[in-house]
């Protein structure tokens, strides 16, 4: 990789192939990239991100391709993180969405990259936050992130956008069911998508009703909307996009006090993933190093100790010789 200040400059002026290389190197976690990132960062903050999750087969990808179109209309810059099952062949990501997208793909104002879940379950993959943060140097104005549909572990996209859209269609009772388990706890604006399809009345009422039945009800919070739309038909985008400039200037009324704490929240679990990710590598790292590793394992598999005891020691040593 060139010089970090060099790389880091030609990313906030906008050069997309300095910014596809730096995405690469992070997704393969590549620590020369990370330093390009802490100059990057300062210029980072301004763009709107927008997560999109539900479960697979609900038109994700084809409701952020409208969402992209209606955005470029409006003359607005956009960056698209595709978060991609992991190729059971390659280990990277199935492009499935960036073949959905491609007739953005020679608009300058559209950036799209497609990570790998490589494993993590949640809907965002290690490397997605930093890729937010790339897009965002670069001044796009919004940022989609679309999540891979695993169900209601997906609530981390709330902690990763400020306007958070969860996507069902009509006919999936099972999926109304994860809403009331944890997804509608996370959702800004609910959307009913293929909506020309029977049963779409129904799942619209049905969500209107569990919206009413919230117990946590406050005057000055957003109240959560519901929009029916059909992506493949252009149908109902004009009304879901008005929902979202809506839920935006909601963020910075008051002086955007809202606002700082969606990116108070956003950063919080950021910094805790990195710390999290960092202690762990760097311990395990040691351990195995040292021998320390396979000597636990080999006391657990002779029942000398078990996992819950080992898994304490390790931690209040690396504690205790952290503080001295």
């Amino acid at each position: 990789m060139d010089n970090a200040s060099e790389v880091a400059e030609r990313i906030m002026a906008g050069e997309v192939r300095a910014a596809a290389r730096l995405m690469r190197d992070l997704d393969d976690g590549r620590p020369e990239a990370r330093e390009v990132l802490k100059l990057l960062y300062p210029k980072s903050g301004r763009a709107h991100v927008i997560g999109i999750t539900g479960s697979p087969g609900v038109g994700k990808s084809t409701l952020t391709d409208r969402l992209i179109q209606h955005l470029r209309e409006a003359g607005k810059t956009v960056g698209v993180v595709a978060v991609d099952p992991t190729s059971p062949f390659s280990g990277g990501a199935i492009l499935g969405d960036r073949i959905r997208m491609q007739r953005h793909a020679l608009d300058e104002g559209v950036f799209i990259r497609s990570l790998a879940t490589r494993g993590h379950f949640g809907g965002l993959s290690a490397s997605a936050r930093a890729v937010i943060s790339v897009l965002d140097a670069m001044g796009k104005d919004y940022i989609l992130v679309e999540t891979v549909g695993v169900g209601q572990d997906e609530v981390e996209i709330a902690a990763a956008a400020y306007t958070t859209l969860v996507v069902t269609v009509p006919g999936l009772g099972d999926d109304i069911q994860a809403l009331k388990a944890g997804l509608l706890e996370v959702a800004d604006l609910l959307v009913v998508n293929k909506a020309d399809k029977e049963g779409a009345e129904r799942t619209y009422q049905d969500l209107l009703l569990m919206l009413d039945l919230r117990t946590a009800k406050t005057p000055d919070a957003w109240q959560p909307r519901v929009y029916q739309t059909s992506a493949k038909k252009n149908r109902g985008i004009t009304e879901l996009m008005g929902g979202i400039l809506a839920h935006q200037e909601f963020l910075q009324r008051d002086g955007g006090q809202a606002l700082i704490a969606a990116r108070r929240q956003r950063l919080r679990q950021e910094f805790l993933d990195l710390l999290k990710e960092g202690v762990f590598a760097r311990l395990v790292d040691q351990m195995t190093k040292n021998g320390r590793l396979e000597a636990i394992i080999q006391d657990l598999l002779e029942r000398r100790t078990d996992p819950y005891s080992a898994a304490e020691t390790v931690i209040a040593a690396a504690l205790e010789s952290a503080t001295r």
